[in-house]
């Protein structure tokens, strides 16, 4: 006996079947001629896109400028850390580079600003401001530090000396208080 298959039905299972065809032949890609005793494919890398090369040769170097600091730290500096062991007008330039290279991690902009749905205490550093530019593993930089809760305070400890140590500040109470 012929059974009666609607339509609808065939005409929605030879789509799946052309689009699952579809699939398995974009995903596999064109064949490729295998190799002289490799055994597979040959796999070609990606062409390097213009953002991704490096642009300075000189190397990594940032531009530190310090405002609202105090203690003589205030100012415009440059690090420059590879080649080398670093050097610049920064009065650490070799403490600054391991610092940062110290808060690199694959594939994290060191740099980055805290989440802003971060949970941070409600504690004010002070005044100091800090903006990095330049160029930090191939790729641009453009950051700003301040001390205005707990989270930033933390994010700009990381940094020194890279960044002035806050730290060590004296309170202007302490003459009071011995």
């Amino acid at each position: 006996m012929l059974q009666v298959v609607p339509v609808r039905r065939v005409l929605v299972t030879v789509c799946a079947a052309v689009v699952a065809a579809t699939a398995v032949v974009v995903c596999a890609g064109p064949a490729a001629p295998s190799g002289a005793g490799s055994g597979g494919a040959h796999v070609v890398p990606p062409p390097v896109r213009d953002e991704d090369r490096v642009q300075d040769l000189r190397g990594d170097r940032l531009v530190v400028t310090v405002r609202r600091a105090g203690l003589g730290a205030d100012g415009t500096f440059e690090v420059v850390c590879r080649p080398g062991p670093g050097h610049g007008s920064h009065p650490d330039a070799g403490g600054a580079c391991r610092a940062v290279e110290g808060n690199t991690r694959w594939g994290r902009d060191p740099f980055a600003p805290e989440p802003a749905d971060g949970v941070c205490t409600m504690r004010y550093g002070g005044p100091a401001t800090a903006r990095v530019t330049g160029r930090w593993a191939g790729r641009p930089v453009d950051a700003v530090f301040d001390r205005s809760d707990g989270c930033a305070i933390e994010r700009w400890d990381r940094f020194v000396p890279l960044l002035p140590d806050l730290r060590r500040a004296p309170h202007p109470l302490d003459d009071f208080r011995r």
